[in-house]
């Protein structure tokens, strides 16, 4: 899985020498802060697939990872199989969509609302130092015993 690294200016996805062959590219992807719009959690990427590889390697349900080309501009993907992942939208960057497997994703959403350090750090030491909220599940409604009438 890849490693996500921020600071103040930037997000660095840091990749595998094997994800880097996979996916065809010479090195790691630097992505302005400023370009991220949005940040999404899924439980499943390949449904955030579009458009087809080039270059990229393919194995349906199993690997996808390099440039993806639609008509909506360019995506880098990395997915495995059907783990946890992390959608990011892009503007005025290199591409405009980032699918990345990562466990990860959670922690990327919470530090890009904190302030980061001047130095690279990884996603999951910034938000651990931050304070998160965390939102309390309503309680079950009671329900009502229907009344009964004589007939």
């Amino acid at each position: 899985m890849v490693t996500l690294l921020l600071d103040r200016t930037r997000l660095e996805v840091e990749l595998s020498p094997l994800e880097r062959a996979v996916s065809f590219r010479r090195d790691n992807l630097h992505i302005d802060r400023e370009a991220i719009v949005k940040v999404q959690l899924t439980d499943d990427a390949w449904t955030w697939l579009r458009g087809v590889g080039s270059p990229g390697t393919h194995v349906p349900l199993v690997l996808a990872a390099g440039t993806w080309k639609s008509a909506n501009g360019n995506d880098f993907v990395l997915i495995r199989r059907h783990k946890p992942s992390v959608v990011i939208d892009l503007e005025g960057a290199e591409f405009q969509r980032l699918i990345l497997t990562t466990r990860h994703g959670l922690a990327l959403a919470q530090a890009l609302r904190l302030d980061a350090t001047s130095e690279l750090a990884e996603v999951t030491d910034i938000a651990a130092t931050g304070a998160i909220p965390v939102v309390e599940p309503a309680p079950p409604a009671r329900k009502r015993k229907p009344a009964v009438r004589p007939a």
